[in-house]
């Protein structure tokens, strides 16, 4: 049973690694327009948009952005 839990929390664990990873990359011309850090500072913008930073918040146009999380 507790092999079974494992395996499980392990398989969420990674898939949201993998989802946050994905957050971090752009398309190619989204890239040409914005040069951002690859920092991990998540900011939520208007209608509940997490963006991995604020530098990517203001490249996709994204209003009234705040921090997530104790920095």
């Amino acid at each position: 049973m507790k092999a079974m839990i494992r395996l499980v929390f392990g398989a969420a664990l990674l898939l949201a690694i993998i989802i946050g990873v994905g957050a971090l990359l752009v398309t190619p011309a989204e890239a040409a327009r914005c040069i951002c850090p690859q920092i991990y500072a998540p900011v939520e913008c208007d209608r509940g948009k997490v963006y991995p930073n604020q530098c990517v918040a203001d490249c996709r146009h994204a209003k009234n952005c705040v921090p997530i999380g104790a920095i």
